[in-house]
């Protein structure tokens, strides 16, 4: 790898990493709110084109996670349904509602900070994300403020442990 790969590299980590922390700031919305946690922001040419946080108890909808908020936000903004320029970065590994709406969008790749070993579906239970089998592939890249991104969801549910002994 040359100097001028490995400066380009750098620069797409630095990059991954601000989105990532704009993802966290919509995680902490949802977390003040007593939302699990999650952001999500979509970017399409280096600019923000959507952001949300996860809502589904507050709207009392299955279907209000902040991924498929962000998808939504994105298509409106877009005025199209296809997302295939636009990078997703998502605080925690999505589910397989999400990674299924993410594919259909035909997302570009996906960002992902914690991985979620009992529900993710982009590589900790199932990679719908990377199947061969469908018609489009999304690009992975795992573990961006994962440390920041996994704090955020553990603390919550160690607050939401406490109250519960209360």
């Amino acid at each position: 790898m040359g100097i001028m790969d490995k400066f380009e590299e750098n620069r797409e980590i630095k990059k991954d990493e601000k989105y990532m922390k704009m993802a966290l700031k919509e995680a902490q919305k949802a977390a003040d709110i007593n939302e699990v946690p999650i952001g999500c922001v979509i970017v399409r040419n280096d600019k923000v084109i959507a952001k949300a946080y996860n809502k589904r108890n507050t709207e009392k909808n299955v279907l209000a996670h902040a991924e498929l908020l962000a998808i939504k936000q994105a298509c409106k903004k877009t005025g199209d349904w296809r997302l295939e320029d636009c990078t997703m970065y998502i605080t925690l590994e999505p589910c397989q509602m999400c990674s299924g709406a993410m594919v259909q969008a035909r997302l570009k790749r996906a960002v992902i900070g914690a991985m979620n070993k009992k529900a993710g579906c982009a590589g900790s239970v199932l990679n719908i994300l990377q199947m061969q089998e469908f018609n489009h592939q999304v690009d992975v890249t795992r573990g961006v403020l994962e440390t920041e991104c996994s704090e955020v969801i553990s603390k919550f549910f160690a607050d939401l442990r406490e109250s519960d002994k209360q």
